[in-house]
């Protein structure tokens, strides 16, 4: 499906707003896409600029740098606009030091709770964006914005009300689209309605026909009222937040905007995910190797000190440590998990109750669980190369990436039938094994019942029918995780607001004329062909739910 289309004659210019890009900041799924996207768009003539705050590490790994706007008062503070390469990546690097010259988590104090100035910072990134989309730099001016998540809500209100405040010089401001996509609508950048000033938005902006949201400001709520379009992670997530259970109290907007809400998948990039050039893996080898793997688990099982033994069912959990993730869930059931000379690895960081609570896990059942407390890029590779299960086991996940890794790498997902978990992982219910499809194992609803259940169909295929525990790792494996498709989701859509033909590349023969110079009979015949080209949607349609 992704050769269907071809470049772009004339390439779109793409900014990309976003709070986090993988390899420069990470704490989650935002950063691997934000990170890997531009590259898939980039084949069909998408060229993405990517817009980030100057955190250490970005300013760090800035090449070739040059300022292109100085800013002294940029919601109250002085800023300097970098423009840079980092790799193969075109950047703008928001310099404000007073916002992002920080160490650490993006997001929080070292005492894990959010910065108190969260507000104003992001909508500053958000201003930011407003100000280059209005072409207010000479060098650079994009045809339309991607802002990803609640940092960067404010960028379409700002737009909006730049527009509304211009009144009849309003013609003069570029009219330039924007897509938001939701990451996690947990996540909505709510601060109080008395930031309204200092987030420089008019006092009218606070109305349901705007920022406000139950009685606060809401970034994500804002960018969802006015963006253009809007995204989200996964077909089945764009079902659940249009219900009162899944919808974290925007449900309600979701519904009345579906005609402009659209589910599309991630991907991940297997360059980077590749277990036979991964420089994480111990023991290099080819997707789909169910045995080439099998050194892989000695080692993980010495590194975290269980006990060396090839027979035992290892079950690796990569992830925030967070009720979302169902990870508290733990106490309650390792003992039970433990059974049938199972192991248990643990890697990640978030609630500090729940971390003090692994721990506590591991004094008590020393030599079968481990965890790792903290995050680490080399562990998120590592595990998936060695574990025999990877147990995933979120109350919501709008796409989720470790199960993506867990297939391409040969670990095979046990994880709850949420979001873009349930997209993206065959059970292995009799059915999908008779036909040979399946992929994993899907449980619902989410507590310790279900959990454990789930783990026990996992561990007694594994004890009792090797061969078609392998079958599900070969499976796996042959899932095309990449960006290929889902890249093509994202040009359609763009060409789509910009009102341009995805298909036109492919008749680069053809000389087309101004339209006033084309004979009417040339002119149906070219709509009737370009119809007859078009394939249909790609993506799921959205209804209301019932």
């Amino acid at each position: 499906m992704a050769t269907a289309l071809s470049p772009f004659v004339s390439p779109i210019r793409l900014l990309s707003v976003t709070s986090e890009m993988f390899p420069f900041v990470k704490t989650g799924g935002l950063g691997d896409v934000a990170g890997s996207l531009p590259m898939a768009l980039a084949r069909y003539g998408v060229n993405v600029t990517t817009l980030l705050p100057g955190y250490r590490p970005v300013m760090a790994a800035m090449e070739d740098r040059r300022a292109v706007a100085h800013l002294p008062d940029l919601l109250g503070h002085a800023a300097t606009l970098w423009a840079a390469r980092a790799g193969d990546v075109d950047l703008l690097v928001l310099d404000a030091p007073t916002l992002f010259d920080r160490p650490g988590n993006p997001y929080m104090c070292p005492d894990g709770q959010d910065w108190p100035d969260n507000g104003v910072r992001f909508a500053a990134l958000s201003r930011m964006a407003a100000n280059i989309a209005q072409g207010q730099l000479a060098c650079y001016r994009p045809d339309l914005v991607h802002a990803h998540d609640w940092q960067a809500g404010l960028t379409a209100a700002y737009l909006h009300y730049d527009r509304m405040a211009a009144g009849d010089d309003a013609a003069a401001i570029p009219r330039i689209p924007v897509v938001q996509t939701i990451h996690n609508l947990a996540f909505q950048g709510r601060f109080p309605a008395s930031s309204m000033a200092e987030f420089g938005l008019p006092p009218e902006a606070f109305s349901v026909e705007g920022c406000e949201c139950y009685g606060a400001i809401s970034f994500l709520k804002a960018g969802l009222y006015f963006a253009d379009r809007i995204t989200t992670v996964s077909p089945t997530y764009a079902h659940e937040i249009q219900t009162p259970e899944g919808g974290m109290g925007l449900d309600g907007l979701l519904r009345q905007r579906r005609d402009r809400l659209e589910g599309i998948l991630n991907g991940i990039s297997t360059d980077i995910w590749n277990p036979a050039s991964d420089p994480a893996v111990h023991f290099p080898y080819m997707p789909g190797d169910a045995l080439g793997r099998a050194p892989n688990k000695r080692a993980l099982q010495a590194e975290f000190g269980l006990a060396a033994d090839p027979d035992a069912f290892v079950i690796g959990i990569v992830s925030r440590l967070t009720e979302q993730k169902g990870i508290d869930l733990l106490p309650q059931v390792t003992g039970n998990l433990l059974a049938g000379n199972t192991q248990i690895i643990v890697v990640g960081e978030g609630d500090r109750e729940i971390e003090r609570s692994l721990v506590a896990l591991q004094q008590r059942f020393a030599g079968r669980f481990a965890c790792r407390i903290g995050y680490s890029e080399r562990l998120g590779h590592r595990v998936p190369s060695a574990v025999d299960a990877l147990l995933i086991p979120s109350r919501f996940e709008p796409c989720g990436l470790t199960q993506l890794s867990a297939l391409r790498y040969g670990a095979v997902p046990v994880a709850s039938r949420v979001g873009g978990l349930a997209d993206t992982i065959v059970d292995a219910n009799p059915a999908a094994m008779a036909h040979g499809v399946a992929t994993g194992f899907l449980f619902s609803p989410v507590d310790a019942s279900t959990l454990v259940t789930a783990v026990s169909r996992a561990r007694m295929l594994y004890r009792r029918n090797r061969r078609a525990w392998r079958q599900l790792q070969v499976n796996g494996a042959a899932c095309d995780v990449s960006w290929n498709e889902h890249a093509v989701h994202y040009v359609m859509l763009f060409a789509d607001v910009l009102g341009l033909d995805p298909y036109a590349a492919a008749t680069s023969n053809v000389i087309c004329l101004p339209s006033g110079q084309q004979p009417r009979r040339m002119q149906r015949e070219a709509r009737r062909r370009r119809i007859a080209r078009r394939p249909p949607r790609l993506s799921w349609p959205l209804a209301a739910p019932h």
